[in-house]
């Protein structure tokens, strides 16, 4: 597999198989109570230490949602920029917790392209591994993007 190098990526630019992994974030109790705020979803396993506890966790765990809107922020903030135009979906796995103070990052790939029957659109399906710093996956999935081809260029 090739390894995408920084820089801004065209339907036509990528192939199946292309790698990058994006930088990585910290993720805190700041981050997990907004999230309970914003979403109303106080469920004790976020918001009570002892109550996660309980249930076989260190404490408090983030929400499964978090992680993957974070993954989302870490793939628009990597140097690997792709021409998105919409996201069109999510295959998402939760696979395992993350604590407070868990830094995370996702090693994207390529998994699939196709051009739309509208020009200068193609469809890419990103699959992602999302690794705790102990490079534990603890989350997975894939999202299909719709993208920008190059300006005058279909694909036939």
């Amino acid at each position: 597999m090739a390894e995408l190098k920084p820089g801004i990526y065209w339907y036509e630019d990528l192939e199946v198989g292309g790698t990058y992994t994006t930088p990585g974030i910290l993720v805190t109790e700041t981050h997990i109570a907004g999230f309970a705020g914003l979403t109303g979803d106080f469920f004790e396993v976020h918001t009570d230490d002892e109550f996660a506890r309980s249930l076989g966790f260190n404490g408090r765990i983030a929400h499964g949602l978090l992680g993957l809107s974070m993954t989302d922020g870490l793939k628009n903030r990597s140097e690997v920029r792709i021409k998105a135009i919409a996201s069109l979906g999510w295959n998402w796995k939760f696979l395992g917790p993350i604590h407070v103070n868990d830094r995370i990052q996702a090693d994207i790939t390529v998994k699939a392209l196709r051009p739309t029957r509208k020009p200068g659109r193609g469809i890419v399906t990103l699959g992602f591994q999302v690794r705790n710093q102990h490079g534990e996956v603890v989350q997975e999935g894939e999202n299909l993007m719709m993208i920008r081809m190059r300006e005058g260029e279909t694909i036939e």
